[in-house]
């Protein structure tokens, strides 16, 4: 049976399409100028998104899968697939969520996960100076505070002070980007329905998923490159300069000619301008900042060495992240516990033209910022009606009925135990008779899921005071039923199960919310048993149309089944009935 999403995921997928399109619409744009804080802006961005969906959606979770989704839409952006950004998106989504975690949804939680997002920024940026250049470029650092430090004389360590004065500033952005979240969320929920679209951005009309060229993937290559930059990293510090240039230039080339798009960053003149200043730096900071015995030359050298270093790690990491795009890994990860991410990457996909046409120009953005994120958000709503109104098309409903007493719920065990030897996943509660000796005393219900067992019908008021029938509801079991129910409308399932609806659900009792919830709120198949008279007030009363009944007096169970699977996995509203069967 073809998987589902739960609601949680598809709110989630659409949150982070809307925020993959700003990055990827506003990200090329502002790199493109070359905007200073360009990556500030697009978290910026981000934070608003995320506080204020947080508003209207309060799913647990939301947030980290938004992360991810954006992060693996960033790689239709027309800029190079490199994994910094798709980190620091991930890092940002799960700092947002960290405070709401422990400490509720509350303005101060939004604000302080604001701020811990925007502060990622700059850590992340140390952290990829670390990596690229290794441990000298943190000698480099301190050796220019020191020199400095003389010649401003200085007596207090300042070596810390450039990080904390950036931190701070880093933290009010985001302080300020959780605000206007906040003020954007609040308005939404005042106005939920504003009835009008942003302006669409003229200059994109559609964004697809990038070719792959014909790129012949191989697990082979992934290990090697793997292999390739470790070994790359031990010649650079364990080899003399002369063997480590002619090896690291020889991999480049062995990289440029299998991946055209690894070596894209070394062919831009900001890589060697960004190499030459790299080098003369370290040199300045090993000789003249550190005024010790070290040479220009040994300084020249060891600034050569970091920048071979970073080009290792850019072209090795974008080698990786080609071949990562292999089709047998993505099979192997949707049968995982993230198999949701597939499915809820293929409805982001759908999403996306419909966010990037809502994407408004910077200046408009700029000029009146909590107007135009309302706008935008407001869109989410829609595009979640949108996705619920498809489920609801594609559900389909039946119904087992038959005379009180004639065996529904005997049939109704049979047909669920034949639909779980065909993989189905079958959820929701049967009742189940409770006798003592010929006395029938009431009826349980039982988790079809967990086999928990719930008082529900009595025929003692001991156990409840509403009643139907000559028997009284027990509220705890009631209430277990519908906390249930509630449960299964953002769950993943392939049926859900409700035995018995009637003559109690019909004005307004027992599972009458719950069914109502389950069809108004989620696209679930759904079997019940209903008594054969009230077969059409259920219908009528709830618009059930294209209904199927299977009447227990003249339906086989193994056809049922047979019927049942027929419909929930073929798109076409047209249906089947073996004979036997009785559609109404």
């Amino acid at each position: 049976m073809k998987e589902k999403l739960s609601e949680t995921w598809i709110k989630a997928s659409i949150t982070g399409t809307m925020w993959a399109a700003s990055e990827i619409v506003l990200g090329s744009f502002l790199h493109n100028l070359r905007v200073p804080f360009s990556g500030n802006i697009l978290t910026a961005i981000g934070i608003v998104i995320l506080v204020s969906v947080g508003h209207i959606w309060r799913d647990r979770g939301i947030f980290w899968r938004a992360g991810l989704i954006c992060a693996l839409m960033k790689t239709m952006s027309p800029s190079a697939v490199i994994f910094g950004p798709m980190i620091a998106i991930i890092a940002e989504s799960l700092l947002l969520e960290l405070p709401l975690r422990l400490f509720g949804r509350s303005a101060p939680a939004y604000l302080l996960g604001a701020m811990l997002a925007m502060s990622w920024n700059l850590f992340q940026k140390i952290a990829n100076y670390i990596i690229i250049y290794g441990s000298n470029i943190i000698e480099v650092y301190n050796n220019l505070l020191r020199w400095a430090q003389r010649q401003l004389d200085i007596q207090t360590d300042i070596v810390w002070l450039p990080i904390i004065f950036l931190l701070v500033i880093f933290a009010f952005f985001g302080l300020v980007a959780g605000m206007t979240g906040i003020m954007v969320g609040r308005k939404m929920l005042r106005q939920p329905d504003p009835g009008f679209s942003s302006p669409a951005n003229e200059s994109v009309s559609d964004i697809s998923r990038k070719a792959d060229g014909g790129f012949s993937y191989s697990l082979a290559w992934l290990f090697f490159d793997i292999l390739l930059m470790i070994f790359a990293f031990l010649m650079i510090y364990h080899t003399p300069w002369y063997v480590w240039t002619l090896v690291i230039s020889g991999m480049i080339v062995v990289w440029s000619l299998r991946y055209k798009r690894a070596v894209r960053q070394l062919s831009r003149p900001k890589f060697w301008l960004f190499f030459v200043f790299v080098t003369l730096i370290t040199a300045f900071a090993f000789t003249v900042a550190r005024g010790g015995d070290i040479s220009w030359q040994q300084g020249l050298l060891i600034g050569i060495q970091m920048n071979f270093r970073a080009a290792v790690i850019v072209v090795g990491f974008a080698s990786l992240g080609t071949e990562l795009y292999n089709p047998v890994i993505r099979e192997f990860f949707q049968k995982t516990a993230f198999k949701n991410v597939p499915l809820a990457l293929e409805l982001s996909v759908e999403s996306l033209p419909l966010f990037i046409s809502s994407v408004p120009d910077l200046k408009s953005l700029v000029r009146k910022p909590v107007s135009i994120f309302y706008n935008v958000i407001s869109q989410a709503d829609q595009r979640l009606s949108e996705i619920r109104d498809t489920k609801a098309e594609k559900r389909k409903i039946f119904i087992v009925c038959g005379p009180r007493g004639k065996g529904k719920t005997t049939f109704l065990r049979k047909i669920i135990e034949q639909l779980r030897e065909k993989n189905l996943s079958v959820s929701g509660i049967i009742a189940e008779v409770l006798t003592d000796g010929p006395v029938l005393k009431g009826y349980d219900i039982v988790n079809l899921e967990t086999g928990e067992r719930h008082a529900f019908l009595r025929n003692e008021d001991k156990y409840g005071y509403d009643r139907i029938g000559r028997f009284y509801i027990c509220p705890g079991g009631l209430e277990e039923g519908k906390t249930l129910f509630a449960g299964l409308i953002t769950a993943v399932t392939d049926i859900v199960v409700i035995d018995e609806i009637g003559h109690l659900e019909l004005r307004g009792g027992g599972w009458h919310d719950s069914l109502t919830d389950l069809l108004g709120k989620s696209g679930h198949n759904i079997l019940m048993t209903v008594r054969r008279e009230y077969v059409e007030k259920i219908r009528n009363k709830w618009n059930l149309e294209d209904v199927i009944v299977f009447d227990v007096r003249k339906s086989d169970p193994r056809k049922t089944v047979h019927t049942i699977i027929k419909n929930i996995m073929r798109d076409s509203p047209q249906q089947f009935t073996p004979s036997g069967m009785t559609d109404t």
